[in-house]
């Protein structure tokens, strides 16, 4: 199978589905990454920040295996001011590059706005007749995001369960590249808390550990 994740900033894509990334490539899939934004000198990041976050995403992608890694390197702050049919000509040339089978992309009702843009940008590219390589569609929760979207019609309702036993406690191996982006417990981002979601998400299926997702499309 080919998989694709679409992470809006580097370490939405471990955080979401870290563990199922590791199964899949166990299973001899084939995995590809697609950054939506990045930090960049023009942005005012300092040169030495942009260094460590290009050595933390070579270091990400060779610890998950990906086969393809897609940078676009738009800006973290202010996705949601740029045009939303250039955002999709960008995301396009991906899909029609990479012609994935799994798509994985950040829920919509995220407090992020940077998220949300992203699921509407990849909801345009999943179309049959445009893409007819994407079989299935999933939105995965990132944790300090997810759970804090306050409407409820938005809210985030898990149907599709992936067990990561085997996997769980690399995964939190690998978010540890992300040093910066960790805190301690209760910080939402911690190897505690991600390791409590995971054992909740696990009870709700009978795993002892797991990812969950909306399944939002799949034709077979």
């Amino acid at each position: 199978m080919r998989t694709l994740v679409v992470a809006p900033h580097p370490d939405d894509e471990i955080l979401g589905c870290g563990g199922t990334l590791l199964r899949r490539k166990a299973e001899g899939g084939t995995l590809g990454w697609l950054i939506v934004t990045g930090m960049t000198a023009e942005a005012g990041w300092p040169i030495d920040r942009i260094q460590q976050r290009d050595d933390e995403i070579k270091t990400v992608a060779g610890m998950i295996g990906f086969d393809e890694v897609f940078n676009l390197g738009l800006p973290p702050a202010g996705l949601d001011a740029l045009p939303l049919g250039d955002l999709v000509s960008s995301l396009s040339e991906v899909f029609k590059s990479f012609a994935p089978e799994e798509v994985f992309v950040p829920h919509h009702g995220d407090v992020h706005s940077g998220h949300r843009v992203t699921f509407d940008v990849v909801a345009a590219c999943a179309k049959w007749f445009r893409y007819p390589s994407v079989r299935r569609v999933l939105a995965y929760e990132t944790v300090s995001e997810t759970e804090f979207g306050l409407c409820r019609e938005d809210a985030f309702h898990p149907n599709y369960f992936v067990d990561i036993e085997p996997y769980h406690e690399r995964k939190l191996e690998i978010m540890g590249v992300y040093r910066s982006e960790l805190g301690v417990f209760p910080f939402p981002r911690s190897v505690r808390a991600m390791r409590a979601l995971a054992e909740w998400r696990g009870a709700s299926a009978g795993y002892v550990a797991a990812e969950a997702f909306q399944l939002l499309r799949e034709r077979q």
